[in-house]
């Protein structure tokens, strides 16, 4: 199975340049926490989290509107392409301990998000979403969660 079977397109984003404030209002409108970052040449740079916003708030010391999302964004972008195989976007998930992966083209324009939601719902018996059954294995999805589900060591953790 291909990442392109499961990922969502229609993704909302920032860009690098946009108030922090920006950012906090699409995912709260959007129900979501976080966001794919692109540059001025609509290129995937980073993901933003609800949680980056908070912390880069409370560091700088100023309200969201105060400083742009670049401030706050992480320094790398883990991505997969859309023919990417599933296994390898889940084994990206596992290694980097991340739930979203945008989709990108190989010109690093934003095609999408393969999200762990994505490959729960394609390991769902019996998903009634027309989809074939068991697309994902459900083992396969256990172990994904597990790996980004476990606790960071503590210097890993202050890296990100």
């Amino acid at each position: 199975m291909r990442v392109r079977d499961l990922m969502t397109t229609e993704v909302a984003y920032v860009r690098t340049s946009d108030p922090a404030s920006t950012a906090a209002r699409i995912m709260w409108d959007r129900d979501c926490g976080s966001l794919p970052v692109i540059d001025d040449s609509d290129r995937a740079v980073a993901i933003v989290t609800d949680r980056d916003l908070c912390m880069a708030a409370l560091f700088q010391d100023c309200p969201l509107g105060a400083f742009s999302v670049s401030r706050a964004m992480s320094d790398s972008l883990y991505a997969c392409g859309p023919d990417d195989a599933v296994s390898v976007a889940e084994n990206t998930m596992r290694a980097h301990q991340i739930r979203r992966l945008p989709v990108v083209a190989t010109d690093r324009k934003l095609l999408g998000v393969l999200s762990i939601a994505d490959i729960a719902r394609a390991a769902e018996l019996g998903g009634g979403n027309g989809r074939k059954k068991n697309l994902v294995g459900p083992e396969d999805l256990t172990a994904t969660l597990a790996d980004i589900c476990a606790p960071r060591r503590a210097a890993e953790a202050s890296s990100h």
